[in-house]
């Protein structure tokens, strides 16, 4: 831009930024972004129609939490347009007037979200301080009016800001730190009038310490005094009980404080740090807030817990007393899902690790969808294959999901006896269906190997339908009888599966009757699908490969052999998995359960998330569409 001044009437469009140094990884941190938003959304909207639809939640403290939902609501959608626009789109542009809107936004909501925490500290202090008086305190007016007050401090505090800046004119490269706008950010590109700029510095110092000062002062203030009160009660178990309905609140306080201050140390002292470090310092300032404290909330608010897991799974949660083992039997109502039991420090940090292999698996197999869908060179039998595997992939994802969200993010571990049928069900024909697939790929190598000149006469579009029909047929066919079976028996044992899913040699471990029909028919299904199907897999390959050495060229027998190199990796990542778990179950009896637990969970998460990479890497097509999608889009 040179030496020249601007005003904000001529000023060119500032410049976003994302992660330096990190150009070629842009398109991971849009999927680490869309999945943030994603939870931090749905997450968020979760919270304001539980309280709304659940009558026992209309109280102060639940219209707080309704306030900061909200407030995270608009956090999230304030830096989602120009976030989407800079990692997914690549438009790194942003207007003069439109960047002064998102920056009144964004800290419009944050000054919003520290005056909502401070009114939720005083919430929790007359509860325990005052607990007689919380009803005629806390009425519904005075709850409103504390409301309308947050709102209006935080807009008259960040109105000006905009127009302030509006005065300053602009001669460096308006180029900033971020993805979106920020007052700091902004307030280190004008040049001119000294004595201006040192307004701008002036004011927002002085509402960070009128704003985020007093409220962390004042709610540090309302915890001495309810420690004070907690410390008086004479018994240790309601003193801990009292105590527990602090515990949300303050995660949220540490969560929104701790990454402030952060960023303003970072700011402050850390100018020689590298710029990647403010960046990452204000995403986790931005980001982390929204997404937690709906999770946090979820976990901690036994009602909101319960919601939670009615509209996951359907299943009440009135515990189901076991009948009289007078008569040894039980009308089964529900069953209860383990987690990883023997690990009990570390069902969050394998919750989060969870998530995260479904997100992979969910945006990854949708990509593949995607690109197949909109590039005309893959409408092809392969890819039509392919498309019906990431379909697959997705089903056993979305199988799964309900009750491992369930049993190891919100301990809900119970799910209802039709319930865990029917995920049986989806979850054993998924299987089977990906067997079928892999089955059908094999056939398509081996004709475009063995047989190339017959390929597109054999490998009609009606044909590829037909054989998607059939692999589906097949495996609703073979797993249909399951549940029935199953609902015919009586249980009298503990209810209590070993996986946090239900599965068909769990299940038949349960009853008090002979099984040995439901254990035969189990057995029947799996040699007649996987089987024979891993049988003509591997013919097709021997055939596949004795076509291969009888090609002169060294050259060409390495290139025709790379195009099987994907699903020879999808074959493996499939059955290793499955044969691990039948080896395990039938000669570990005597490991430990949680090495069960451990190669189940591998047999159906692994595939479905290594499947989309294996397929991105090694084919070109896709590698090409994915390349010009995140990182080149005018290619």
């Amino acid at each position: 831009m040179g030496g020249k001044p601007h005003n904000s009437s001529d000023l060119p469009p500032f410049t976003l930024s994302g992660f330096p140094g990190l150009e070629t990884s842009q398109h991971w941190m849009f999927l680490l972004f869309g999945i943030l938003y994603i939870v931090s959304i749905v997450g968020n909207a979760l919270i304001l129609f539980i309280i709304k639809e659940v009558q026992s939640l209309h109280k102060p403290m639940y219209y707080f939490l309704s306030l900061l939902s909200v407030n995270d609501l608009g956090v999230s959608f304030s830096t989602l347009p120009t976030v989407l626009a800079t990692f997914c789109f690549h438009l790194r542009e942003i207007g003069f007037d439109s960047c002064m809107a998102q920056m009144f936004f964004i800290h419009l909501f944050s000054f919003m979200e520290s005056g909502v925490l401070l009114v939720m500290s005083f919430d929790r202090y007359v509860a325990i301080c005052n607990p007689l008086r919380y009803a005629t305190v806390l009425t519904d007016a005075c709850v409103v009016r504390l409301g309308i007050a947050v709102v209006i401090r935080g807009f008259c505090m960040v109105f000006p800001l905009p127009f302030l800046l509006k005065r300053l004119s602009f001669c460096k490269a308006n180029v900033l730190s971020h993805p979106y706008c920020l007052h700091p950010d902004l307030i280190r590109l004008p040049c001119g009038v000294p004595v201006f700029h040192c307004i701008n510095n002036i004011f927002g110092q002085f509402i960070v310490i009128s704003n985020f000062g007093l409220d962390s002062a004042l709610i540090l203030l309302s915890y001495m005094l309810i420690l004070r009160s907690v410390l008086a009660i004479a018994s240790r178990e309601e003193r801990l009980k009292t105590l527990n309905t602090c515990v949300s609140h303050m995660c949220a306080v540490l969560m929104f404080f701790v990454p402030m201050v952060g960023v303003s140390m970072a700011a402050r002292y850390g100018r020689h740090a590298p710029q990647y470090v403010h960046t990452l310092m204000s995403l986790i300032y931005l980001f982390v807030p929204p997404m937690l404290n709906p999770v946090i909330y979820s976990i901690k608010t036994k009602e909101i817990r319960q919601r939670l897991c009615k509209i996951l799974l359907g299943t009440s949660y009135s515990r189901t007393l076991m009948g009289s083992f007078g008569n040894n039997i039980s009308s089964t109502t529900s069953f209860s899902l383990t987690g990883f039991s023997e690990m009990e420090g570390l069902q969050h940090s394998l919750a989060a690790l969870l998530l995260l292999l479904y997100a992979i698996s969910i945006l990854g197999n949708i990509l593949i969808l995607v690109i197949i869908k909109e590039e005309q060179s893959l409408h092809q039998p392969m890819y039509y294959f392919l498309s019906l595997l990431s379909v697959n992939d997705l089903g056993v994802s979305f199988s799964t999901l309900p009750t491992v969200l369930a049993a190891l993010c919100f301990h809900a571990p119970e799910i209802a006896f039709d319930a865990c049928l029917t995920q049986m069900f989806f979850i054993h024909f998924f299987s089977w269906t990906e067997s079928g697939i892999l089955l059908a790929m094999s056939f398509d190598r081996y004709v475009a190997i063995c047989n190339p000149l017959r390929y597109s006469s054999v490998l009609t579009d009606i044909r590829v339908a037909h054989m998607g029909i059939s692999i589906i047929i097949r495996s609703f066919c073979m797993v249909f009888p399951l549940p029935f079976l199953l609902k015919r028996l009586p249980f009298c044992k503990a209810n209590v599966l070993t996986h946090s899913y239900c599965l068909h040699p769990d299940l038949i471990r349960l009853p008090c009757e002979d099984t040995t029909i439901n254990s035969m028919y189990g057995l029947f299904i799996v040699i007649s699908a996987f089987g024979v199907d891993s049988v003509l897999i591997l013919l097709s390959y021997v055939l596949i490969l004795h076509s291969i050495l009888a090609i002169a060229s060294q050259e060409e027998r390495l290139k025709t052999l790379n195009t099987c190199v994907s699903h020879i990796c999808a074959v493996l990542i499939f059955y290793v998995p499955m044969v691990s778990v039948s080896m395990v179950h039938r000669f570990g009896k005597h490991a430990p359960e949680y090495m069960h637990k451990f190669m189940s969970l591998v047999y159906l998460f692994v595939p479905p998330m290594l499947n989309p990479i294996i397929y991105s890497i090694k084919t070109k097509e896709i590698r090409k569409r994915l390349y010009k999608m995140f990182l080149k889009p005018n290619l």
